[in-house]
């Protein structure tokens, strides 16, 4: 893998930290804004990061990739994730940090580079962390951070949506 376990489970956490950087910037009296009428609102975007990574990370790691399992987990993730308000949501993203460590960690070279199919491709369990865990979390931070925006937080830069952080 062109990176180490320890360089993966570091830039998952970073992700992780930015995002609860962008969510203390969600305003409680937005929570319902949405782009358009079948777009998710800022909540259930929030809602939808709290279990994305965990359900995917799992599936990953299984010895096989069981479809039906997956679905399960999702409803039952997504039934769970409904109602969580926004504090418990961010709650959920922030306890995903101490999960990657948990899951990942433990993982020797080997596994990470050995096979899985999963939804009709095969790949590695560590190019599929990436390509559906740490590259969902940049194209979902991007669009919370465009919802930010788009509900009036005008303020925001570049380095909060890249960084976590506040311009000067």
């Amino acid at each position: 893998m062109v990176l180490t376990k320890e360089e993966l489970i570091g830039l998952l956490q970073g992700e992780v930290r930015i995002l609860l950087h962008l969510a203390s910037k969600v305003d409680p009296a937005k929570l319902d804004y949405r782009p358009s009428a079948k777009q998710r609102s800022t909540l259930e975007l929030l809602q939808y990061l709290a279990i994305m990574a965990p359900i995917h990370l799992r599936a990953i790691l299984a010895d096989a990739f069981d479809l039906d399992a997956w679905r399960e987990a999702w409803r039952t993730g997504e039934a769970a994730a409904k109602a969580m308000s926004l504090d418990e949501a961010t709650d959920a993203i922030g306890k995903q940090a101490a999960l990657f460590a948990e899951l990942v960690g433990p993982c020797s070279d080997a596994q990470l580079r050995g096979e899985i199919e999963i939804f009709g491709g095969r790949a590695s369990r560590g190019s599929l962390m990436v390509s559906l865990v740490l590259c969902h979390y940049a194209a979902y931070r991007m669009q919370l951070f465009l919802y930010l925006k788009g509900s009036g937080r005008e303020e925001l830069s570049t380095l909060n949506l890249w960084a976590g952080m506040d311009a000067r």
